[in-house]
């Protein structure tokens, strides 16, 4: 009889728990092959002379990666390493293992959501099924209260109505037992070289980032563990502390599920009652979740920008002077400097300051946001398309949330740093 052989291909989902397209395909399947290809589309220049990928993002990745590879080592398999266009590669695999079906988490930005279009033509062709889950937000859309189309463009209308009419399904618990695709060559994890990147990395071994599941969910625990002990220990309001959960960087590679995060702080919350810090991280998921339907529900148009496919594919050319000052942390402004220049280092600034830098790049050298969320995108840890291109349009009044558009102007937001206000990053 013949094998039912699945391919989960995985992208921005490295973990086991709560992973539906996983437990899926080992329930549906006499076997699995996991496989990650690292594609070299992810370590070119873009059109804004940045990189796709920064240095700090890279070093992650692996070991995200080698993490996940580690996981499946234990449970008696692996992981199959690939360095190639996943469209070039996955019909050959299929055909070489009898493949059945493939199983693959959806994207919503438009170049990732291209490469699963092609993926899926070409697995046409071999009339295999390309079968799409949903695994990065906190809301299902079916759990949702209002269809796709109708979501509301107003992040605070959006708050209200999920808050009040969705729910957060529980986890999908992690496999204890998987049954593999037989393989001899499961390829090997790339060193920083292979990717194109030279030199040392600086500043990453003084962050606390470390890639991968245990490590993001170890993170978590201290966190919740050190936060809990505070406002267990003390009745005195601490809103003026300065907050981020640092969260962020698990999240963007699936390292950690939303709906993880939302019930370990809601365990929380049971055992030491709810505080400020909790509500912020909250908050900070729902965030993500609001512009990664946002890009769901308007793709490109969500940038109330005109001729935005022309200006991404041939951008303003900035003032060079005015750039590389920002860009290297040396504007003159005490605060916007401190960041960029931690942003360089580490790869990780929280959402105020980033809103701060943002503002400042826009509205006081009025260059255009593009190059700013382009140089972003190359140096954060944490990178996500929806988040990131939708806070800095957002910020340049480019955005859908029309009620956003005047939330950012420069002097508001160095009060907010000057009171110390918690950051909603997660």
């Amino acid at each position: 009889m013949k094998l039912k052989k699945i391919l989960v291909w995985f992208r921005n989902d490295l973990r086991l728990h709560d992973n539906e397209m996983l437990v899926e395909a080992i329930g549906k399947s006499d076997a699995i092959l996991p496989v990650y290809f690292f594609d070299p589309r992810y370590f070119t220049q873009t059109t804004f002379e940045t990189s796709k990928t920064g240095y700090n993002r890279a070093q992650f990745l692996l070991e995200s990666v080698q993490a996940l590879q580690t996981e499946f080592q234990r449970l008696g398999g692996d992981l199959l390493i690939l360095f190639g266009k996943p469209e070039d590669h996955i019909p050959g695999i299929v055909t070489q293992h009898e493949i059945s079906e493939v199983y693959h988490h959806r994207e919503v930005g438009p170049e990732e959501t291209a490469i699963s279009a092609r993926v899926e033509d070409a697995l046409w062709k071999q009339k295999i099924n390309l079968k799409h889950f949903i695994g990065h937000t906190l809301y299902n859309k079916e759990d949702l209260p209002f269809p796709i189309k109708d979501i509301p463009d107003v992040f605070g209308q959006f708050k209200k109505k999920t808050e009040r009419d969705a729910i957060v399904k529980s986890c999908f618990e992690s496999p204890t037992e998987v049954s593999f695709v037989e393989n001899d060559e499961w390829g090997t994890l790339p060193e920083l070289h292979n990717l194109g990147f030279e030199g040392t990395l600086e500043g990453h071994s003084s962050l606390t980032f470390a890639g991968g599941e245990q490590a993001g969910l170890l993170h978590i625990s201290n966190l919740l563990a050190e936060h809990s002990e505070i406002y267990k220990k003390s009745t005195a309001k601490v809103a003026g502390d300065k907050f981020s959960s640092r969260l962020s960087a698990w999240l963007a590679l699936g390292c950690l599920s939303p709906r993880k995060v939302y019930w370990l702080v809601k365990s929380a919350e049971q055992q030491f009652g709810s505080n400020q810090n909790f509500n912020q991280l909250i908050l900070g998921l729902l965030l993500r979740d609001y512009y990664r339907f946002m890009f769901k529900k308007h793709g490109i148009k969500f940038f109330q920008e005109p001729g935005f496919e022309t200006l991404i594919h041939n951008p303003e050319k900035p003032d060079d002077f005015a750039m590389n000052q920002w860009k290297n942390g040396e504007t003159g402004h005490q605060a916007v400097d401190r960041y960029m220049k931690e942003l360089n280092t580490g790869g990780f600034i929280s959402h105020t300051a980033r809103l701060l830098v943002a503002t400042y790049f826009v509205h006081v050298l009025k260059i255009h946001w593009t190059n700013g969320a382009a140089y972003f995108e190359e140096k954060l840890i944490d990178y996500s398309a929806a988040s990131n291109w939708g806070n800095w349009a957002n910020v340049a009044g480019a955005g859908l949330d029309l009620k956003s558009k005047n939330m950012f102007d420069l002097e508001k937001q160095f009060k907010v740093l000057e009171l110390d206000l918690p950051s909603v990053s997660v």
